[in-house]
């Protein structure tokens, strides 16, 4: 099984091997200096989920548009499908209670570590849970490790999680940490469910599912700047339909979002 999840497994021992380096120079760091880092991290999130939501949309736009006077309606074929994606995910988290859930799971994990302040924790494991899960490379790099047994997309991200999680966990702590069981279970289950359908999704999707975890990555960013609470947990299932809308939407009408092949 290690061609399967060897990604994984090196992205939770980078995200372990950060947060406890993180954790460790965190003693000798002032408050004041933690809260720089945590907004720099909220404007990092901010930024890096704007590329995936707003310009990778654009050039999905740019690259599946057909030519033609179709094209010129394309960009609001796969808008709608963006939005409908995240209001259906974003219902249906809310409905399973996913936010509360996790939250649970934090401070459940809290008490049984008994590691500094139980708020802190929790937000530091919802943040980190999202921010590691959600992010582009995770997607393509799952999908890569289980179809094709090629690890290499996670192994880049392995690299950037170990650095974003020293960052955020010298911020919020052993919560930081605990998010390597988010990591190992969601990602492990990516790649799996990867090998055993055995064949990659089509790019379209590929690409609308890393729109849609931009525009969650936003929602993250803006909880880190304490902008505003964003239930984001709530919004990751609409990571996983816009594969079956565009399913659909090729079923019903041909050529409507997919070239027509032959």
């Amino acid at each position: 099984m290690w061609p399967i999840f060897s990604g994984t497994i090196v992205n939770v021992i980078t995200v372990a091997v950060g947060s406890v380096l993180g954790i460790s120079i965190s003693r000798g760091i002032p408050e004041r200096y933690r809260l720089i880092v945590l907004q720099t991290l909220g404007l990092i999130t901010l930024t890096l989920g704007m590329d995936a939501a707003v310009l990778q949309f654009a050039r999905a736009v740019e690259r599946f548009a057909p030519a033609g006077d179709a094209g010129k309606t394309y960009g609001a074929l796969l808008g709608m499908v963006m939005i409908g994606s995240l209001l259906v995910g974003v219902i249906l988290g809310t409905a399973l209670k996913l936010h509360e859930r996790i939250e649970s799971f934090g401070k459940w994990l809290h008490r049984r570590s008994s590691n500094g302040d139980g708020h802190r924790f929790s937000e530091g494991f919802l943040s980190a849970s999202v921010l590691f899960c959600v992010g582009p490379l995770t997607l393509v790099g799952c999908l890569e490790n289980g179809a094709n047994a090629n690890p290499s997309f996670l192994y880049i991200k392995s690299l950037l999680d170990c650095f974003a999680s020293l960052a955020l966990a010298s911020t919020l702590g052993w919560g930081v940490f605990a998010s390597v069981l988010t990591v190992g279970i969601f990602q492990g289950g990516l790649s799996l469910l990867a090998y055993w359908v055995a064949a990659p999704l089509d790019d379209l999707s590929i690409a609308l599912m890393t729109n849609v975890g931009g525009v969650i990555m936003l929602g993250t960013g803006i909880m880190l700047l304490e902008i505003k609470p964003i239930r984001v947990a709530n919004m990751v299932p609409a990571i996983f339909l816009p594969p079956l809308v565009v399913f659909i939407v090729e079923r019903l009408s041909p050529g409507t979002l997919l070239p027509v092949v032959g």
